[in-house]
C-alpha cells in the first residue's frame, strides 16, 4: 500500500466530484427509506443499474411495503423477479421480510448487526441500508467501491480474498467520513460504476486521478486482481415441452434450493429416446409427434448447462391432470403469475415455431 489509510482523506474530493456529477434521480433514490434501499440494494447485487430500473417500480408498486412483501405468495415475488437472475436474493427478500413482520414489528432494523441476521443482507448492503437511507455512518464494500478502494490504495489481489478483503474494510472504515455518510456512500458507488470501471477507466475525469496509486504506477489494468479462473464444468440434460392439445405446456416447480430455486421450469429426463416413455409414465399418454430441437447453452456461475428441449405433441389431456403438487399446464395467452427462469421464458415464446 503506498500510503496508510488515515493519511489520506479522500472523502472531500469525492463529494465534491459527485455535488456536480453523480446520480441523484435514481427511483431507489426517491423518498429513500430503509425498505426501498434495501430491495434496491438486494437487486443491484451482480447487477446493473439500468437493468435495475426496469424492474424496481413495478416491484415497490405492487410491494409498496414490508408488509405487503410479507403476505405475498412466493411464486408472485419470483414472477416479479423473473430475468434478474440470481433468484435466491428474490427468495431471502421474501424470507427475510417475513422475518421483519414477525420479529421486528414490520420494520427493518436500525442496527446494524440486527440487519446481518437478516437472510440475504450482509456488511455492506446493511451500511448501505443505514448510510442511504438514515445518513448512518457505515462503510459500504459493493463492488465498486472495493475497486476504487484497491486502485487508489494499491490493493493488490483479488478482492474476493479474505486478506483483501480485511484490508479494503479497513479502508472503507478510515475514508467514511463522520458527516455526509450516505452522501459519501452514494459516491463512492457511483464514482466505481461511472468513472472506476474495470476495463477503460475515465481517469482523467476523476476526482482522485491525484493520489492513486494504480493510475501512478501504471497498474490501473492490473488492480484489482482478477479472480482466478477455474475450468467450468459441463452439464447436460434434456428438456420437454410437453404441449397439450389446446396449447398448454407443461411446467413442473423446482425445489427451492439449487438452481432455478422455486422456479417453474421445463421437466427435464437424461435422454433423447425417452422423452415418449417419460410422458407415458408420467402424464399417462404417449406424445403424437415429438421434434428435437437445438442444444441452448445456459451459463451459471460455476458451470455450463446444455439443454436440448424436445417438443411432445400430446393427444387430449385432462386438464386437472398434474394441476396440483408443483406441476402446472400454462397457458401462453392467460400466462399464470409464477417465476419462470430466463431460458423457459425465451423457449415459452418460441415452442411452434420452425
Amino acid at each position: 500500500m503506498s500510503k496508510q489509510p488515515d493519511t489520506l482523506s479522500i472523502a472531500p474530493a469525492l463529494l465534491a466530484w459527485w455535488a456536480v456529477n453523480g446520480r441523484k434521480d435514481l427511483p431507489w433514490q426517491r423518498n429513500p427509506t430503509r425498505y426501498r434501499v434495501w430491495v434496491s440494494e438486494v437487486m443491484l447485487q451482480q447487477t446493473q443499474v439500468v437493468t435495475v430500473e426496469r424492474y424496481f417500480d413495478r416491484f415497490m408498486k405492487v410491494f409498496p411495503d414490508v408488509t405487503d412483501l410479507a403476505a405475498a405468495d412466493p411464486d408472485r415475488v419470483l414472477h416479479l423477479w423473473s430475468g434478474l437472475g440470481y433468484y435466491a436474493r428474490a427468495r431471502n427478500l421474501h424470507k427475510a421480510a417475513r422475518m421483519i413482520l414477525d420479529h421486528h414489528r414490520g420494520e427493518l432494523p436500525d442496527d446494524i448487526k440486527m440487519l446481518q441476521q437478516l437472510p440475504g443482507i450482509g456488511r455492506s448492503t446493511a451500511g448501505a441500508i443505514l448510510a442511504l437511507a438514515d445518513g448512518r455512518r457505515h462503510p459500504i464494500l459493493d463492488g465498486n467501491a472495493r475497486r476504487v478502494y484497491a486502485r487508489v490504495f494499491g490493493i493488490s489481489g483479488w478482492t474476493g480474498r479474505s486478506a483483501v478483503l480485511k484490508q479494503l474494510w479497513s479502508v472503507a472504515d478510515t475514508c467514511t467520513p463522520e458527516t455526509d455518510a450516505g452522501l459519501y456512500a452514494q459516491a463512492i458507488m457511483d464514482l466505481g460504476a461511472t468513472v472506476c470501471l474495470r476495463a477503460g477507466p475515465g481517469c482523467a475525469g476523476c476526482p482522485l486521478a491525484g493520489p492513486c496509486h494504480a493510475r501512478r504506477h501504471g497498474l490501473v489494468d492490473s488492480i484489482p486482481g482478477r479472480r482466478p479462473r477455474r475450468a467450468k464444468p459441463q452439464r447436460t440434460t434434456v428438456v420437454v415441452l410437453a404441449i397439450r392439445d389446446d396449447g398448454a405446456i407443461l411446467l413442473q416447480k423446482r425445489p427451492d434450493s439449487g438452481i432455478w430455486g422455486g422456479l417453474w421450469c421445463f421437466p427435464e429426463t437424461d435422454a433423447v429416446e425417452r422423452v415418449g416413455q417419460w410422458c407415458h409414465a408420467t402424464i399417462g399418454h404417449e406424445p403424437q409427434a415429438t421434434r428435437v430441437r437445438s442444444v441452448i447453452r445456459h451459463s451459471f456461475t460455476h458451470f455450463d448447462l446444455d439443454m436440448t428441449p424436445v417438443e411432445a405433441q400430446l393427444k387430449a389431456v385432462d386438464a386437472r391432470l398434474m394441476d396440483d403438487d408443483g406441476w402446472l399446464w400454462y397457458n401462453r395467452d392467460q400466462p399464470a403469475t409464477v417465476g419462470l427462469a430466463a431460458p423457459v421464458a425465451r423457449l415459452l415464446e418460441t415452442i411452434g415455431e420452425s
